[in-house]
């Protein structure tokens, strides 16, 4: 058995400067790993607690007190029994006594340490069934931010590059290319104007829904003229952050339900959008399954704040035919053991798996490996940013240990 020897928590921060956690698992083989927790800005409601109340020092005393005498001993190998012995001490439905930062850390920690006790990369460890590390993510790249992560800019909150090449060094190259023609075009068109970038690393600018999506859309097209790599426009509107009293409220224009599907669907049509997440509010199931009837052939449409990570409420959406695929957070529902479920449930009903970072992030590779040991469809993580670039280099080590990726050309 790989026990667990000893277990320490600390507070770091995160990409934003905030508060966070970190984990350091030790086993008895002298095995060890470390990691930490991102946290999010734009939260969904049905996430579990980041921190109990009293924040990252209410959760180190906790976990400290608690917690870490019940994971001493331990298997590290039984994923499932540590996890379920952080939901135990904790004793709440939503983390919110030891916090899902302090469980993600913890949680992330102890198979680190595992994969290093058995010499195998983590990818390996979380793999499901016929994954075998040669199938690689697309890339969602925030290119042009707004809403939450960019005061002063779009409504919508990012403007993606959705890379889509079975290279990930391709795809890398593409999302990175839209990212710089964006940058170049924007200090063209206003060359006067400070220009800057939002939490993710997307470009920043006093610009509204339609011309971001321009800009994005053109950059797009001269990006696989240029490289002859497929990348298309994508967007994650976090519709929940201006949904107010039953309706959608943009700058220029408010809308009902139905007139969101058709503002959405329109807009899916005219620059073919290939990812869609959070075009509607978290408790809109149906309205959903509207949008997804209407351009679920042609795009994936995305539930993040809809399912927030969690087994039941994807079950509910997939009875009503919601979506055709959701994002995958391990902090919104605190464990690895609960992230798989989620996997294993959505690959089980043909839903597609988007692995997913958070706007606060922290400067480790971990999240490369979930999103190929899980066979995800594609790997959300930002571009720019040492925290971003983490990710992003450790997809390209997998791919070269794998034969699944030559260098970019």
């Amino acid at each position: 058995m790989s026990r667990i020897q000893s277990v320490r928590v600390d507070q770091i921060y995160d990409s934003r400067g905030k508060a966070t956690i970190e984990a350091e698992v030790v086993l008895e083989s002298g095995a060890h790993a470390r990691a930490g927790a991102p946290s999010g800005a734009s939260t969904g409601a049905h996430e579990v607690a980041a921190f109990p109340k009293g924040g990252v020092s209410a959760a180190l005393t906790t976990v400290r007190q608690r917690l870490v005498p019940a994971l001493l001993g331990l298997d590290a190998g039984d994923q499932a029994s540590v996890d379920s012995t952080i939901h135990a001490i904790d004793g709440t439905p939503d983390l919110s006594q030891v916090g899902g930062n302090s469980a993600t850390a913890l949680s992330v920690a102890t198979a680190m340490a595992f994969a290093l006790e058995r010499g195998e990369p983590l990818w390996k460890v979380l793999a499901r069934p016929g994954v075998d590390g040669r199938k690689f993510p697309a890339i969602v790249g925030n290119c042009l931010n707004g809403g939450r992560h960019a005061i002063g800019g779009p409504d919508i909150q990012e403007f993606i590059a959705y890379a889509d090449d079975a290279d990930p060094a391709r795809s890398i190259q593409a999302a990175l290319r839209v990212h710089a023609i964006i940058g170049e075009e924007l200090h063209h068109r206003y060359p006067t104007v400070a220009l800057g970038r939002g939490d993710e690393g997307g470009w920043v600018a006093a610009i509204g829904n339609v011309e971001a999506l321009e800009f994005l859309s053109e950059a797009c097209a001269q990006t696989r003229d240029e490289l002859h790599i497929p990348v298309y426009p994508g967007l994650d509107l976090a519709a929940s952050e201006f949904f107010e009293a039953g309706n959608y409220r943009y700058h220029d224009r408010t809308l009902d339900s139905p007139g969101q599907v058709a503002f959405v669907a329109e807009l899916v049509d005219q620059y073919g959008i290939r990812y869609l997440e959070d075009p509607l509010d978290e408790e809109a199931f149906e309205p959903f399954a509207e949008l997804t009837r209407a351009v679920g052939s042609r795009t994936l449409v995305v539930g993040d704040d809809l399912y927030a990570t969690n087994v039941s409420r994807l079950r509910r959406g997939i009875d009503l035919a919601s979506t055709n695929a959701v994002l995958i957070k391990v902090n919104q529902v605190g464990t690895l053991t609960d992230t798989l479920r989620t996997v294993d449930l959505a690959g089980s009903k043909g839903i597609a798996t988007v692995t997913s970072h958070r706007s606060g992030e922290v400067p480790e590779s971990w999240l490369a490996h979930v999103a190929v040991g899980t066979g995800a469809r594609a790997l959300k993580c930002g571009l720019l940013g040492g925290e971003r670039m983490a990710k992003l280099n450790e997809l390209l080590r997998l791919g070269r240990a794998t034969g699944g990726t030559t260098d970019a050309r």
